[in-house]
């Protein structure tokens, strides 16, 4: 039986990625978290979701791990970006972990959902953090409630937290065709990343269904069967709506 840890200093590890190069600018080291409220149906980390899995790794491994690449992260102005599942829901570490590693100069990034309730804790972690990036799971409200099973109301406040306080952060959208790419929803959208400041970066990330043999290995069901992969076409369409 796996004895409960003390999150401060320990996490529960979904995968490493030693030379990742799409979750923040230049060469990061990638911490995946495991672990994720959401219930998002394109999701391609299915097997993140549950906080039983994964593995648990202490602070101090996970510190000297990255330190051993830390001559490849800086020159390629990259960092550490920690992913998930939610990495929020570890917060505790993930404060830990990054006074640690603004002690040695290296930059911190989260990919996040930004569905959490501000605290004193998630501002201080953000405090410490220099590059959020934030996927918007849908600008719509209740298409928000369908798609991931929950309101979009706490990402959206967790948007204007960093944007009132100059955290940078990248805005991602997730576009899939027949749900999050309508004209209307991009259009608002576009309005809303207009009205934030210090988004340095907005990234269409096209739909693919790569990730369904995780949900069929699980043996769960994957609801967009159906839904094409979204083309080329479909993401310059995309941008040209939101003028990026």
């Amino acid at each position: 039986m796996m004895l409960m840890k003390d999150l401060k200093y320990y996490a529960k590890i979904h995968s490493i990625e030693s030379f990742g190069t799409v979750d923040g600018p230049g060469i990061r080291f990638v911490l995946f978290l495991q672990g994720c409220l959401l219930q998002c149906k394109y999701c391609h980390n299915r097997d993140t979701w549950d906080m039983s899995g994964g593995s648990y790794k202490s602070l101090d491994d996970i510190f000297e791990k990255i330190l051993r690449y830390k001559n490849y992260i800086l020159p390629s102005g990259g960092g550490v970006t920690v992913t998930g599942g939610e990495p929020l829901l570890q917060f505790e570490f993930l404060i830990n972990l990054f006074t640690k590693l603004k002690q040695e100069n290296i930059p911190t990034c989260i990919d996040t959902s930004g569905m959490v309730k501000i605290n004193s804790s998630i501002e201080k972690l953000l405090s410490l953090t220099d590059l959020v990036l934030l996927d918007i799971k849908h600008i719509n409200d209740e298409k928000c409630k369908q798609l991931v099973g929950f309101s979009n109301k706490y990402e959206l406040e967790f948007a204007k937290y960093l944007s009132n306080n100059n955290i940078p952060m990248w805005i991602r959208q997730v576009l899939i065709p027949g749900i999050t790419d309508d004209e209307n929803d991009l259009l608002k959208l576009k309005q809303f990343i207009r009205n934030l400041n210090n988004v340095q970066k907005v990234e269409i990330l096209p739909y693919h269904s790569l990730g369904k043999y995780k949900w069929e290995k699980l043996g769960l069901n994957y609801e967009l069967d159906n839904i094409p992969d979204a083309t080329d076409e479909d993401v310059i369409q995309a941008k040209k709506i939101l003028d990026i």
